[in-house]
């Protein structure tokens, strides 16, 4: 988890390739932040490989160099973003306001989106409210409630948890992004003999390549430009604790070997140096990629694979938590509406019907998430299914019941419908519109003359004429 300073300004990254912007930004919020820059997502591994830990929080537009225009450089960023620091709360600034491509984000995990230009105290109540959440997470550990529920999905998840925290072989834990791996891998520490030592966690995917192996191993003094000491790694750190590998399929080849090794006989050698040292840590790792495809194209070793494996939990999508889904949402309410010291807000019949069928595929994060802006929208109110809907992305029409319908009890039935037909409209308006552009054109062209147009635009004479009707007056031939 990142950690937040008890003191001092806070960390605030800023992504968008207008100087102007990250200038003005700089110069509005550098009283209250301490202001990190960078105009691409590739400037951004690079100025993250330099940090020690992290930005807590991070302002990131959606059209980012090299396709500026459109908001595909922006999501993966967010994606990469929230994969290296799944506690980083992420507020997407941008000019692309699209609806779909405001509740896309939110999907993929950012907590708000801003529409440019902003209002600069907008901004910073923003940022503020996103700070106390941060803040409020890690004092009270509310990230834990990933792993509530009654259901068949969670139930068998407690099942597996119970069964293997007792034994010192390796677990991999598997699901998607933002679905609580490092919460399952923290409850196999704690309901394990080891539960009062230490449990360190390492993000792979956070970290620069050459630095893995002396964060995991440790180094000796002299090892390397900037090792004026030695010190221990994490194997060491965690002694007889858990030691839990977040991201293990972003490991490089050469040091999946070394890995192996300990993970065979618990002997590991400190960067520089040729003594042997052994640790007693129990390995967990974590990953949302198959490893099984990983060793099939030579990215991943097959011998570290199955001895990471020996027992494997698979963590659920949040779209089979089925009524679940009910009781995490009463959870995260309660939480946030306490901590703000606000009534918590509720979901009409409609609404919670709504809520069930949607499959979050943000997951957890992306639920959490919608509680918080519900939470700061409607305190001690009842949202409606219309409400509702414009926290959700239905992408997919085949599976989205939004509805635009204001009658008080419609149904998701009704309101897929509705949205269906509505888009049905919209279409056949933009196709007319097209048609117009194009009849327009070609009666510009051949000076009004319906024989010319109708052969310019491929179509027979009767058929152009039925179709200027419902555009403008008929020209007359001459």
């Amino acid at each position: 988890m990142t950690k937040i300073p008890t003191d001092g300004k806070p960390d605030l990254l800023i992504v968008d390739d207008d100087p102007l912007i990250t200038d003005t930004l700089d110069f509005v919020l550098g009283k209250d932040y301490n202001v990190r820059v960078a105009e691409s997502r590739s400037q951004v591994k690079s100025l993250l490989r330099q940090l020690d830990t992290p930005p807590e929080l991070a302002l990131v537009d959606l059209g980012l160099p090299p396709t500026p225009h459109r908001p595909d450089e922006g999501f993966h960023l967010i994606s990469e973003l929230l994969a290296q620091s799944p506690d980083m709360k992420i507020i997407v600034l941008s000019g692309q306001t699209d609806d779909s491509n405001a509740r896309y984000a939110r999907t993929l995990g950012a907590m708000d989106f801003i529409a440019k230009p902003a209002e600069p105290e907008h901004l910073k109540s923003v940022l503020a409210s996103a700070r106390e959440v941060a803040v409020v997470e890690q004092k009270e550990s509310a990230p834990n409630s990933g792993l509530i529920g009654k259901g068949p999905a969670i139930t068998k998840l407690h099942q597996q948890i119970e069964q293997y925290s007792a034994s010192n072989f390796p677990v991999l834990v598997e699901g998607p992004s933002g679905s609580g791996k490092e919460l399952v891998a923290n409850s196999l520490h704690r309901q394990s003999p080891r539960s009062d030592k230490p449990f360190l966690a390492l993000n792979c995917a956070a970290i620069s390549p050459t630095l893995v192996e002396p964060t995991l191993f440790g180094y000796s003094k002299g090892a390397f430009t900037g090792a004026t000491t030695a010190r221990p790694g994490y194997f060491e750190d965690a002694r007889n604790g858990t030691l839990f590998l977040d991201e293990i399929g972003e490991l490089p080849l050469e040091l999946q070997a070394k890995l192996l090794r300990v993970l065979e006989n618990g002997e590991f050698q400190r960067v520089g140096e040729t003594q042997s040292r052994v640790s007693n840590a129990r390995v967990i790792a974590a990953t949302n990629r198959d490893l099984r495809n990983e060793v099939k194209a030579g990215r991943f070793r097959a011998d570290l694979y199955h001895r990471l494996s020996v027992f494997t939990v698979q963590v659920p999508s949040l779209r089979d938590f089925g009524e679940d889904k009910l009781l995490l949402l009463e959870h995260f309410s309660t939480f946030y509406a306490r901590e703000s010291k606000v009534e918590p807000f509720v979901l009409d019949a409609d609404a919670r019907r709504l809520w069930l069928e949607y499959d979050f595929p943000g997951n957890v994060r992306e639920l959490r998430n919608i509680v918080i802006r519900l939470s700061t929208k409607y305190p001690g109110k009842s949202v409606t299914m219309e409400q509702l809907l414009g926290e959700f992305d239905w992408e997919d029409l085949d599976n989205a019941p939004p509805a635009t319908s204001s009658e008080p009890n419609a149904s998701p039935d009704a309101a897929r419908q509705r949205l269906q037909m509505d888009k049905n409209f919209q279409l056949d308006q933009l196709l007319k519109e097209l048609e117009r552009s194009y009849v327009e054109a070609a009666l510009e062209l051949t000076h009004g003359n319906l024989s010319k147009a109708a052969r310019m635009l491929g179509m027979h004479r009767t058929t152009l004429y039925s179709r200027m009707q419902s555009h403008a007056p008929v020209p007359r031939e001459e």
